[in-house]
């Protein structure tokens, strides 16, 4: 069995990095959940949202990844977590995200680290003159 991955961020930001879960596991849809927290939305109203969502999966556990710490996508996560099997982890990005799906089946914990050190490894500085410079290798003269 899969551990849920629940992404809830400001929106449209959790739906996005659904989305971007598509790309590479298509097949994995249905375990990757995405709440996007409106502006005027409050944290009461979002955290029913959240549990009316997790309904069909009953008591399965999960990782949830909210944007920034201490806004309302974390405070609902926290909450949401309080009588179950989950870790939240603030910070999300793509690389962090692609990284839990793709060790969705681990323990929980085990998983957590997995989208730690994919969410710190996926920050690289780029030098801009050496993208340039393959950008131009492929092209004809």
């Amino acid at each position: 069995m899969h551990n849920l991955i629940f992404i809830i961020a400001h929106a449209p930001l959790a739906s996005a990095l659904r989305q971007c879960v598509a790309h590479v596991f298509a097949d994995r849809m249905d375990t990757v959940l995405a709440l996007d927290v409106e502006p005027e939305a409050s944290v009461l109203q979002s955290l029913t949202l959240a549990q009316n969502l997790l309904k069909p999966f009953g008591d399965s556990s999960m990782l949830v990844l909210t944007d920034v710490m201490g806004a309302t996508p974390c405070n609902v996560a926290r909450q949401l977590c309080n009588d179950r099997s989950a870790r939240v982890v603030a910070g999300v990005n793509l690389p962090m995200l692609w990284r839990a799906v793709a060790y969705q089946h681990e323990a929980l914990d085990t998983l957590m680290e997995k989208a730690l050190s994919g969410g710190v490894q996926g920050i690289i500085q780029v030098d801009a003159k050496m993208a340039q410079e393959q950008n131009t290798e492929g092209k004809k003269k």
